[in-house]
């Protein structure tokens, strides 16, 4: 795979995140005043970071060659295209004496800042074509 197209695909899978994101902090600001609400959160950059670091130990380390499929493998590689959003729910703490655990103004300011980072990838995304068409001009 080449470089523009990875690049594409990780923009294109961030902005699915950040999608999610948002609507997930929707929510949480939605139910803030709910009683027992627990607030969630989308877990994806921690996860896609184990994945770029085992191609990396995949790439660097010492490699064994199979001649079944029985055979163990070592070294094999956690394809990024295969990381997935989780939605994680905070259930250890509370923040309210109704037991909610959401802070309205901190879910409102995580609406901000995921909507600034899908304007940067939108930008990013336009950014990559734009490279692509000047190349093709010339």
């Amino acid at each position: 795979m080449n470089s523009f197209t990875r690049g594409i695909d990780l923009l294109q899978r961030e902005m699915d995140v950040t999608s999610l994101r948002y609507q997930v902090t929707a929510n949480n600001l939605a139910n803030s005043e709910v009683p027992n609400f627990k607030r969630s959160v989308v877990n994806f950059e921690s996860e896609l970071k184990k994945a770029f670091e085992s191609e990396e130990i995949a790439k660097n380390s010492f490699h064994l060659t199979r001649t079944d499929d029985r055979h163990i493998q070592i070294n094999t590689p956690y394809d990024y295209r295969q990381v997935e959003p989780r939605r994680v729910t905070d259930y250890l703490s509370t923040s309210k004496a109704n037991g909610n655990n959401v802070d309205a103004e901190t879910e409102a300011n995580n609406v901000l800042q995921i909507q600034m980072q899908y304007r940067l990838l939108t930008q990013l995304t336009a950014f990559e074509f734009d490279q692509v068409t000047t190349a093709m001009k010339k």
